[in-house]
């Protein structure tokens, strides 16, 4: 399963501290497969992640698309709207479309907020 951490808020030592870590790690020779994704605040957070965006990725996770075209058809909605946001999910890391198809790229999103 492949697993993305969203963390919202926090101090620029939390997250040094945890790049450090995963350094570490890696210098000890252990495997480090980890996404993170950091958001200053929860409206940076909700920029990205809308609603829509989540029914989305929901719906991409349970049935990939061939083009973004055919997702917008399955969802319902206008092809301006869906292919932005392919396009920032995608930037995300949340989303692939390699060889032109729309596929999640991860299985479990994790989220920790700190206040």
């Amino acid at each position: 399963m492949t697993e993305t951490k969203i963390i919202v808020g926090g101090e620029l030592q939390e997250d040094a501290g945890a790049f450090l870590d995963a350094w570490h790690r890696a210098e000890r020779g252990e495997r480090v497969d980890e996404t993170v994704l950091a958001f200053e605040s929860w409206e940076a957070l909700a920029a990205v992640m809308t609603g829509e965006r989540y029914r989305l990725l929901r719906h991409v996770h349970a049935h990939p698309e061939p083009s973004v075209s055919a997702l917008a058809r399955a969802l319902g909605r206008q092809y301006r709207r869906v292919h932005a946001d392919v396009a920032a999910l995608e930037e995300a890391g949340l989303l692939d479309r390699s060889g032109g198809a729309v596929r999640v790229s991860v299985d479990k999103i994790t989220a920790e907020i700190r206040l």
